[in-house]
């Protein structure tokens, strides 16, 4: 059976996510399993891809910021996924916060 992470990022790459990174935290965080990074052009293609990652992942144990497309988090337990606009990923600088973690993809 594929990974959730994989099929989101599968989600992901089909409504035009640039700059994905998929991060394995199981070393180092309690939360969650894994960290999907992505960046959205507009608030429209943000609300979009995570509009499609619901439609295919399914229903996420919560969710954040769908309304207004800047910043979606929507949260799957084992795997988070963040969908930035990209002013607002170089700002909080996701990726920096978890350098120690393994690079799956990105």
């Amino acid at each position: 059976m594929e990974p959730l992470w994989s099929i989101a990022v599968a989600a992901l790459e089909e409504k035009k996510a640039t700059n994905v990174v998929v991060l394995d935290v199981r070393e180092s965080c309690s939360f969650s399993d894994y960290i999907i990074i992505c960046t959205g052009m507009s608030d429209r293609q943000i609300k979009a891809m995570a509009e499609h990652v619901i439609e295919v992942a399914g229903k996420p144990f919560g969710s954040e910021g769908i309304e207004q497309g800047r910043w979606v988090l929507l949260d799957y337990l084992e795997v988070v996924i963040h969908i930035f606009q990209d002013d607002i990923r170089r700002y909080y600088d996701m990726e920096g916060m978890w350098l120690n973690a393994k690079r799956l993809v990105g």
